[in-house]
């Protein structure tokens, strides 16, 4: 497996695709990681606290437009 660090630099957009994921549109520099003696490779997401924010409010609307499409429960609702 090939490893990365992935610096975001900034989300662009959103967006849901029909077989149930999230898609995110971004500019962002990928650079190759070397893993560290011992320890299991994985690639690294890198991010500041403000893209942090700006993918917490995609994801919540994201989640947000799967929900409204899902079918309504009447179970557990009394009314």
């Amino acid at each position: 497996m090939k490893t990365h660090q992935i610096e975001i630099q900034k989300f662009k957009a959103a967006s849901n695709n029909l077989a149930g994921q999230i898609q995110f549109k971004v500019d962002a520099l990928v650079s190759n990681r070397t893993p560290i003696d011992g320890i299991e490779p994985s690639s690294m997401l890198v991010m500041t606290e403000q893209n942090a924010r700006v993918l917490m409010a995609l994801l919540k609307a994201q989640i947000a437009e799967f929900d409204s499409k899902k079918p309504k429960s009447r179970h557990g609702r009394h009314g």
